[in-house]
């Protein structure tokens, strides 16, 4: 019986990993740049496990366990860049990619402060109540254009995944998180905005977040979030 249960839990464990995912690669121009070369390693990195209080710390950037630095990828104004899962994305979700540009080097900066703006979404798909869809699922990979009128300068970027599956209840919504750091080049002299603090984006029980997404289907669905900035 022993050795049954002992089964059991390695294949309910196994189970667990396989449906979690974590975002270890950065993307430069369809490229990636390697595993947690260019994107700082988060907790997860082996359990892939997703974290779940967006007041904590750890949800700026899930990396409290690990080396804060990373190399830093030089990438120009204008250019495609974003992120690469280990696996696609199993889970119903949606997903949000933040920018913060450092005060100065960006691989010693925790990312603390007014300081990110959103740059890209990929929202749910509703049609008034009849079906929801969710294009940020089934893929392994969300890449953005950098505005072009973004200034030059060094940037923690961050995706966030948000897992809806089992959001019916506060706290049920997991986030699947990673930062990678840049230096933009050629930039403009545009205004990024407007400007929030991670953790403090979020209490948890915006719609977006908190909500059922089986019964009744939701008539329409709202990002969590400020607006995209697209320079």
């Amino acid at each position: 019986m022993l050795t049954k249960s002992l089964a059991a839990i390695v294949l309910s464990l196994a189970t667990l990993v396989h449906c979690h995912y974590t975002f270890p690669a950065l993307l430069v121009g369809g490229q990636s740049t390697g595993d947690w070369v260019n994107v700082r390693r988060t907790n997860n990195y082996n359990s892939n496990g997703p974290i779940t209080d967006v007041s904590s710390a750890d949800f700026r950037c899930y990396n409290s366990q690990g080396a804060r630095s990373a190399s830093t990828a030089r990438v120009s104004a204008g250019s495609r860049i974003g992120f690469k899962a280990n696996q696609g994305v199993y889970h119903q979700s949606v997903t949000n990619i933040y920018m913060a540009r450092a005060p100065g080097d960006v691989s010693s900066w925790d990312g603390s402060g007014n300081v990110w703006f959103k740059v890209h979404e990929v929202p749910a798909v509703t049609n008034g109540g009849s079906s929801i869809s969710f294009p940020a699922m089934n893929v392994d990979k969300y890449e953005f254009t950098i505005p072009s009128s973004l200034p030059s300068g060094q940037y923690l970027v961050r995706v966030e995944n948000i897992a809806v599956h089992g959001a019916s209840s506060f706290g049920g919504a997991q986030f699947y998180i990673s930062c990678a750091q840049i230096e933009v080049t050629g930039g403009g002299n545009g205004n990024p905005g407007p400007l929030v603090a991670i953790p403090g984006v979020y209490t948890g029980r915006e719609p977006g977040i908190m909500l059922n997404i089986y019964y009744p289907v939701p008539a329409n669905y709202v990002m969590p979030g400020p607006a995209v900035w697209r320079g």
